[in-house]
């Protein structure tokens, strides 16, 4: 058999010097396309504001031709930031939703982004550490939650079903701890705390984004070993074990890596709901892959962020919807019609 035969349908061969890997050709095709919506809607979003900017002066700001106060002191570290946050929902909620083999497994609909959430508002509600300091603690409070549920529900091994209940039923009891701290504090820094509870990229720029950028710097090398191992895991677990794969290894290092990025995410912008459980469907029902891929699911994640908060700008102007309000008006309906799904394919098996 010669090596084009070998190789799986759908994927071609790319070179690189003497190396050489496959490559799936309509995840490749999305990827780009994904990328000039985003570049598109990004300049969007630098033109559109209290002060239009045409699109020839953003680009030539962006070539460093130009110079533009707006554009490069207002405008591109909201953008920048909306672009991190939206790319690390969208890891978070491919890992795990790969993990629990399940799209209604995403961060903010498990108690991970609610776990993030709680821990963060009780320690702004009672003064416990310093704004810089909340993304970090949005990582403890991620892992924590995250943590939980995953103890409840093992019973000899990780059920899909399970899982997402436990999940859900963390998410209501951490939600409602939320509401619990903000009555508890004082009255102007639980207002603060009510505010960020919404998720808004308003005020965000380059010094609050900072956490996150770093983060995804350090997780990188995770990120790249975790689109690797979603592989093994997507596999039946007798094939994955006979292969030699220790799975309660690989699935828990894989939502290791999605909890910390949704966890630091909620820190920047706060809880902005269902883009970890909107972007891997989307991305997956794009591609029509095996697993979910994870640079399509940053990219939309990307997107569904910056363009929701462009959205959020200017459909009430000069009244500007943060950016969760926006995400959550078409999340929650899709939630609605998967679990409606989900219960018609569990009645017709």
């Amino acid at each position: 058999m010669t090596a084009t035969q070998l190789r799986p349908h759908g994927y071609g061969l790319v070179r690189a010097g003497r190396a050489s890997f496959l490559v799936h050709r309509r995840s490749a095709l999305v990827a780009a396309l994904l990328v000039l919506l985003l570049a598109a809607v990004s300049v969007a979003s630098l033109c559109v504001g209290e002060r239009f900017v045409p699109p020839s002066e953003v680009l030539k700001v962006l070539l460093g031709s130009a110079e533009s106060f707006v554009v490069e002191d207002l405008r591109m570290p909201r953008l920048g930031t909306g672009l991190m946050v939206g790319a690390a929902f969208g890891i978070a909620g491919a890992l795990v939703q790969t993990v629990a083999r399940n799209p209604l497994a995403s961060p903010d609909v498990i108690g991970i982004s609610q776990g993030a959430g709680a821990v963060t508002v009780a320690a702004m509600t009672f003064g416990l550490v310093s704004y810089d300091l909340v993304p970090y603690v949005s990582i403890a409070g991620g892992v924590l939650a995250a943590a939980l549920v995953y103890v409840f529900a093992w019973r000899g091994g990780l059920h899909a079903t399970r899982f997402v209940l436990i999940g859900i039923g963390f998410a209501i009891a951490l939600r409602s701890l939320t509401h619990l701290f903000m009555t508890k504090g004082d009255y102007l820094v639980a207002q603060q705390a009510q505010i960020w509870m919404t998720g808004s990229l308003n005020g965000r720029g380059a010094d609050e984004s900072l956490p996150l950028r770093i983060t995804l710097l350090v997780m990188l090398p995770a990120v790249l070993w975790a689109a690797r191992a979603q592989r093994t895991v997507s596999l039946d677990d007798g094939t994955a074990t006979a292969l030699g794969v220790r799975l309660g290894r690989v699935r828990l290092g894989l939502v290791a890596v999605g909890v910390v990025l949704a966890s630091v995410a909620t820190g920047v912008a706060g809880p902005v709901d269902f883009v970890a459980l909107l972007a891997p469907q989307i991305a997956r029902r794009t591609t029509r892959t095996a697993q979910i891929p994870l640079l399509c699911s940053a990219l939309m994640g990307a997107l569904i962020v910056v363009l929701a908060d462009l959205l959020g700008r200017r459909l009430f102007a000069p009244t500007e919807l943060p950016v969760g309000v926006l995400t959550a008006a078409v999340g929650a309906p899709y939630l609605i019609w998967l679990i409606v799904r989900s219960r018609g394919v569990g009645g017709r098996s």
